[in-house]
């Protein structure tokens, strides 16, 4: 058998050597014939897997190993840009997934079975290393480990029931060819390989080396079992078809102490601390828009692009204010007042009257004014006073034209002094995970479990978030928000708190859809809604010099603006896209769309017909 693995990983590396650069030895490529003899070779294979958020190795042919940060107009992926896929920003084009317009045609293949065949080949060789036991071997095997756990997950995220492998066969082959198993099962298993992680990597006190360590291997632990935990309780308490029908609220809450009990060990640690350095108004941006984190105690690992080698187009496309993307007024109004009470009612309409008077932090949560671009906010470093004044609502380019009426600075490195417009020239930091996530995960867990009995250690827990931008400790009674348009209203306020600000510490990261995924909370968030965005009739936005004429509206044909309501209403918002056709709001189907369709040929040749079709499709 070892002799049949060995071949076939070989195989599979040589077709690998084709997806790189032909002047330079690939990376990941097996150097002798006994592979994995040496750590260094097994260092040299692992760094494929890093690799992969690079622009550069875009045509490997598995997906990234890391989140990658970059940005497209219109958003879309990426750590800066995924959000437009969920309630938190909306682009120049319609979310597909959000409207209940993906195809069956639109399915993908399921490249992450490749990353996976390849790093079972190597758990499947260790015996061939000679320095076996060594540290550098225990740090590469927990890697791979790590490595398998996170393909693994992204495609549970997206899929759902999944075919557990871990032997290097080709998926094209006959072993290949079984059905797809529970929920609970492919969740147990990606938590057992992150077991193995933390038991074979590396103890690191800070992100300097940007490779896998223990607590790395903890956070992403607590991460997959808080998704868990909370899929099977609320899509069961729904009774939809995307829970396991098999779990019972005894595994549900297993994984709720699974979470907690992984982001404590990183917490009692004592090593990791929120980023803070006294500067309520700048420290929460400055730790998105700075190169080298190296040194940030809050950075438990992230990707660093140097804007030439390696580089990325967040400053390209948003250091302008435009992207043809825009936050939405949902999330700028989720943010708390300065003495931590709901934006809601007559203070809140009064304040959208005056464009950026709701941003200001003397108003408003310090991080909304660090996450949305405020009058006077530069860009920019040759940029000119007064910098910012309004939205650019209308545009020359994707690259200056806003959608909502605002604008996302979250990101942006405003003082960069490498190339400001060439394409992948930006430096923008991959933060994977920070201790904020730790934190997050830990009161969202704990407030699962037991809000009543756990409110002070969830207080506790999210009060360096607050501490960093001046607001008040979490008070559960004064932040309760019932109000008949906020979708959370119904929950508890344990529950509704930690959500709250899980939402606004990790607002446009890329993580919102999968929140409310996990939640099945489409009917509430999604279903019949539309994104809208800063006040413009009724705000002096109507009749800003700025804009003169040239901006269109209400017209039979023609229109660069849209708006809410109708010609006469008193107060009208901006809304992304022509909402024709969408009169109704987004489409999401419930009964589908929370798991995206698997493609054809997975379910016939490639498994013998052992996979079926996920609900709905």
């Amino acid at each position: 058998m070892k002799k049949r693995n060995i071949f076939l990983g070989l195989v599979l590396m040589l077709g690998l050597t084709g997806c790189y650069d032909l002047d330079k030895m690939p990376e990941g490529v097996l150097s002798t014939t006994i592979p994995f003899a040496s750590t260094g070779e097994m260092r040299n294979y692992l760094d494929q897997f890093y690799q992969t958020g690079n622009y550069k190795y875009d045509y490997v042919s598995f997906g990234d190993g890391m989140r990658a940060q970059g940005f497209d107009a219109g958003g879309g992926q990426y750590i800066a840009g995924a959000d437009t896929h969920s309630d938190n920003m909306a682009s120049s084009s319609v979310s597909t997934r959000l409207a209940g317009e993906t195809t069956l045609s639109s399915a993908v293949k399921l490249q992450n079975y490749t990353a996976i065949r390849n790093l079972n080949f190597m758990l499947c060789n260790l015996d061939n290393c000679v320095e076996k036991g060594s540290a550098d071997y225990n740090q590469y095997v927990g890697e791979a480990y790590y490595f398998r756990a996170w393909y693994y997950y992204q495609m549970f995220i997206s899929y759902g029931r999944l075919t557990w492998v871990n032997t290097p066969l080709d998926p094209n082959m006959e072993e290949m060819k079984l059905p797809r198993a529970n929920r609970t099962i492919i969740a147990d298993s990606i938590l057992a390989d992150l077991d193995k992680a933390v038991m074979y990597l590396n103890t690191q006190n800070n992100s300097a080396t940007m490779r896998i360590h223990k607590d790395v291997a903890r956070a992403l632990k607590s991460e997959v079992a808080l998704f868990e935990g909370t899929w099977e309780k609320y899509h069961k308490a729904k009774n939809d078809k995307f829970f396991d029908s098999t779990v019972t609220d005894e595994k549900i809450r297993d994984y709720f102490n699974q979470a907690v009990a992984a982001a404590k060990e990183v917490m009692d640690r004592g090593v990791w601390a929120i980023y803070n350095t006294g500067n309520k108004l700048d420290d929460y941006r400055q730790m998105f828009q700075t190169t080298d984190l190296s040194g940030n105690p809050e950075v438990l690992w992230y990707k660093q692009y140097d804007g030439d080698q390696i580089g990325n187009n967040v400053n390209r496309y948003l250091n302008q204010g435009g992207g043809s993307v825009g936050v939405t007024a949902s999330l700028v109004d989720d943010y708390l007042t300065i003495d931590g009470k709901p934006f809601v009612g007559d203070e809140r309409i009064e304040a959208k009257k005056v464009f950026g008077n709701e941003l200001q932090p003397t108003l408003r949560d310090p991080r909304l004014s660090q996450t949305v671009c405020m009058p006077g906010q530069q860009l920019r470093p040759d940029d000119k006073a007064p910098y910012y004044v309004v939205p650019p609502l209308i545009g020359t380019s994707s690259y200056n034209q806003n959608m909502t009426g605002y604008s996302l600075l979250k990101h942006v490195q405003i003082d960069y002094t490498g190339s400001l417009d060439a394409e992948f020239k930006g430096a923008t930091p991959a933060i994977q995970f920070r201790y904020a996530d730790i934190l997050l995960n830990y009161a969202e867990a704990l407030a699962e479990l037991d809000g009543v009995g756990n409110a002070q250690k969830i207080i506790d827990a999210l009060q360096p978030l607050r501490d960093r931008v001046g607001m008040p400790p979490v008070d559960l009674d004064r932040e309760y928000n019932q109000e008949a348009d906020y979708g959370f209203r119904n929950l508890d306020k344990y529950i509704q708190a930690v959500r709250r600000e899980r939402r606004v510490e990790k607002a446009c990261e890329g993580r919102r859809q999968e929140d409310i995924m996990r939640w099945a909370a489409a009917d509430e968030l999604i279903v019949g809604k539309w994104p809208k965005g800063a006040l413009f009739v009724g705000s002096n936005l109507e009749n800003h010099p700025v804009y003169g004429d040239k901006l269109i509206y209400d017209q039979a044909s023609g229109n660069n603006l849209f708006l809410t309501g109708k010609p006469g209403d008193p107060l009208r918002y901006i809304i992304p896209t022509n909402p024709a056709g969408y009169e109704s709001g987004w489409k999401f189907n419930v009964n589908r769309d929370y798991l995206l369709p698997i493609q054809t040929r997975m379910l016939g040749d490639l498994t013998g017909g052992m996979w079926e079709q996920n609900p709905g499709w």
